[in-house]
């Protein structure tokens, strides 16, 4: 957490009642996004509780959270080129608060897209859809904005999260491509490059495969599953 001498030193100009503001609203950040989080999850595992009371079990296997840290969250808005303020960070920077959910089926993950789009208790700011169009590397996931509503004493905030929904075999290869990513210092040789590529398919392909046995083990007819689309982003 920053006091203040380190914001003084941060924006480079004496500290008045505006910075002050500033460095209060900076210090309260963190519990705002943080109880985003706990809101928004509680709603997924209410929704995980109902989905195994209809079908027998949850298709969903984990849930991760995280708050990024402070010095990540200036460093990009460095790379975006805005002004290191704080009303730049909660306009610009979506991730701040981000939650991972690990799918058994990627079938399931636009089930709950879906249902996300229903509800009127949060808002959908952005959607990408890596699922449908994979990254060049072979990265697949599906990225959720979502704004949370939190009724406070000054009044209802909505508050960013980035939802990331993945499978177990796209998860396994996003956490292997993180290690060697910082392993080689981001210079990745490109034989590995290209290995990681093809890796990436063969994770497709095995979720491809496990799909096609859930159909014959569960008699659910392709019709009836919700297929991958190459969603828009949605402003």
């Amino acid at each position: 957490m920053l006091n203040q001498l380190d914001l003084r030193e941060l924006y480079h100009y004496k500290i008045g009642e505006k910075e002050i503001r500033q460095l209060e609203e900076w210090k309260k950040l963190p519990m705002l996004y943080q109880l985003a989080l706990d809101e928004l999850k509680n709603k997924i595992k209410l929704i995980q509780t109902e989905w195994k009371v209809i079908n027998g079990y949850s298709p969903i296997e984990h849930i991760k959270t995280r708050i990024k840290e402070h010095k990540s969250i200036l460093e990009k808005l460095e790379r975006k080129g805005f002004d290191l303020t704080v009303e730049n960070m909660i306009a610009n920077i979506h991730d701040i608060a981000g939650m991972r959910i690990v799918f058994s089926f990627a079938q399931d993950i636009y089930l709950l897209l879906d249902h996300l789009k229903m509800r009127d208790d949060l808002k959908i700011i952005e959607i990408k859809d890596y699922i449908a169009v994979p990254k060049p590397n072979g990265y697949q996931s599906l990225h959720v904005i979502v704004a949370v509503p939190l009724t406070l004493f000054e009044g209802q905030r909505w508050i960013k999260v980035e939802i990331q929904m993945r499978t177990l075999a796209m998860d396994f290869w996003a956490s292997m491509e993180h290690i060697l990513f910082y392993k080689y210092e981001k210079q990745v040789p490109s034989h590995v490059v290209m290995e990681l590529t093809e890796a990436a398919r063969a994770a497709d392909s095995l979720d491809k495969k496990m799909h096609r046995l859930r159909k014959e083990i569960m008699g659910v007819s392709e019709a009836a599953l919700p297929q991958k689309t190459n969603t828009n982003l949605l402003r």
